[in-house]
């Protein structure tokens, strides 16, 4: 064995060049070999080790980055050592090749820790806490660290220095560094405050006027936050924003389980007045306002009662109101709504009236935070009570439109075809037009 190993190398003394090229060939044929058995055998016993444990659940995309990027150092390494055995070799090229076999191995090993950051942060996004403490800018910000460390030391080895003597030159170029890097550090500090404060986490509903962001959460990053708008649109901005900038956080209204209804019915002011015989027969047939009827005449008759002989001037007697009565109506809706939270704030108050009515504001909180629910609710909850108001009496105010001015029209020439006696009424059609006979 050993003479055919002598005789295969006499071959080559008379050829050096051949000589070298076939020990690169055999070395190059050597790392491929060990990248093979890496990748094909021991990528895949360690792979169904690695599924045996907890760390399987964090994706196989992940684990196999990781695994990879280690797997790629084996060949690296094999370059690196075997070069030297190399004949006839330039030691220039062998020092090229060791130096560029060794940056490989740094960058490698960068990425594989990088990778397996990203395995940590998996393995921690499935606890609860991360909901409200996400360590994803923290992870950037170790990743960022990594690269900056390997670049350091890729520097260093390619101009076949010592790290210490680059990093000792850092501190002359800290104020470049400063600049170069503010997006970063103010970033960090942002990450910090929205994590220590649980200002903004991922899933809150946000709005941002100033950025037009009005949306979920999707991604809290070192340098960017994301909002999913409701449109499907995505608004992405710095994440020292939600320090600087004032923005809206919904998530008190979902963690309540309510979401409140603050609108207005606007009555036509005209239309409010006494209750008259006939609305009082009406308001006493509604079951929700049985308890407050016989409260408010027990205490109007009481008060009536008290002023004598004063009490005969219609100024000075206390009565029934249909807008008052309307209220109670409103609030006792409201308490037996079966969607409506009964521990939270139910009012129903008069606003200042203007030009456009007055004003009788609801507020409550209906019962879910679930957008279409909510929505359907108070449409519900609305339709009926513009429904009822005729029942008391009310009438919603609306400014006229051209069909109002149309009526008007219609009106003004039936009392001029009344006043010139050739007329009848027409029944059923709008207003009881009159039409002119011959």
């Amino acid at each position: 064995m050993i003479s055919l190993i002598n005789e295969y190398l006499s071959f080559f003394d008379d050829s050096p060049l051949l000589y070298t090229l076939a020990a690169l060939s055999l070395l190059v044929a050597v790392s491929c070999f060990l990248n093979f058995v890496v990748k094909k055998i021991l990528l895949r016993l360690v792979h169904r080790a690695l599924r045996l444990t907890s760390i399987s659940d964090v994706g196989d995309n992940l684990l196999e980055k990781f695994i990879a990027r280690l797997a790629n150092i084996v060949p690296a390494l094999a370059f690196t050592h075997g070069i030297v055995w190399v004949p006839h070799l330039p030691e220039k090229i062998a020092f090229i090749v060791r130096t560029v076999a060794a940056s490989f191995i740094i960058l490698t090993l960068a990425m594989a820790l990088c990778a397996a950051l990203n395995i940590v942060e998996a393995i921690y996004n499935r606890r609860p806490i991360a909901a409200s403490r996400p360590i994803k800018g923290y992870i950037q910000l170790l990743k960022l660290g990594i690269y900056l460390v390997a670049g350091i030391l890729i520097i260093a080895t390619l101009i076949d220095k010592s790290p210490v003597i680059l990093l000792s030159g850092l501190g002359a170029m800290a104020a470049v560094l400063m600049l170069v890097f503010q997006d970063t550090l103010l970033s960090l500090v942002a990450s910090i405050q929205i994590a220590a404060n649980g200002l903004v986490r991922v899933g809150d509903w946000i709005e941002m006027p100033n950025l037009n962001a009005d949306g979920t959460v999707i991604d809290i990053a070192l340098h960017t936050v994301k909002v999913q708008n409701w449109d499907r649109t995505i608004t992405t901005f710095p994440t020292r924003r939600l320090i600087t900038d004032p923005f809206k956080n919904w998530r008190g209204m979902q963690e309540s389980g309510g979401r409140r209804i603050k609108r207005s019915i606007y009555i036509d002011q005209t239309s409010i007045h006494f209750l008259t015989e006939q609305e009082s027969i009406n308001v006493h047939r509604i079951r929700l306002l049985q308890n407050y009827l016989a409260t408010k005449e027990k205490e109007i008759g009481e008060w009536n009662n008290r002023l004598g002989e004063a009490g005969n001037s219609f100024a000075n007697r206390r009565q029934l109101t249909n807008i008052g009565t309307f209220r109670a109506y409103v609030e006792q809706y409201l308490l037996s709504h079966p969607k409506i939270v009964k521990n939270d704030t139910i009012l129903v108050r008069q606003m200042d009236p203007g030009a456009t009515g007055l004003p009788i504001e609801i507020y409550c909180f209906a019962a879910t935070t679930v957008w279409n629910d909510y929505e359907a609710i108070q449409s519900d909850m609305f339709d009926h009570l513009y429904s009822i108001l005729p029942q008391f009496g009310l009438y919603a105010y609306q400014q006229p439109s051209g069909r109002d001015f149309q009526k008007v029209r219609v009106i003004e020439g039936v009392s001029h075809s009344v006043l010139s006696g050739n007329e009848e009424i027409v029944p059923g059609k709008t207003g009881n037009i009159r039409e002119k006979t011959e």
